[in-house]
């Protein structure tokens, strides 16, 4: 345990940066593993309903500083990529 004033000070200031770090995160991968479930069922169009819920929390999580602008623009185009994809197949195969 710190002993200064600052260092407890410190330890306080990252515990609640910990906590909010990782309501950022949980609720990055839930959305993102949500939308790759649905695309797996064949669901594109929940999951293209799913896609501006995706790119709010990825948005914050980087303006926060949870992840960094490239990483949350990479899996932004990812996931739109991969639900893209999947939607043509499926209007490929219907035709």
């Amino acid at each position: 345990m710190p002993v200064i004033k600052s260092a407890k000070k410190s330890l306080r200031q990252n515990k609640k940066r910990k906590i909010r770090n990782l309501s950022y995160k949980n609720k990055m991968k839930s959305l993102i593993k949500k939308v790759r479930g649905l695309v797996k069922e064949n669901k594109t169009k929940e999951a293209k309903k799913l896609l501006p819920q995706v790119y709010k929390i990825l948005d914050k999580a980087a303006k926060v500083g949870v992840i960094k602008k490239n990483t949350a623009s990479r899996k932004k185009a990812r996931t739109t990529k991969l639900i893209n994809k999947e939607a043509k197949k499926l209007n490929s195969s219907n035709k």
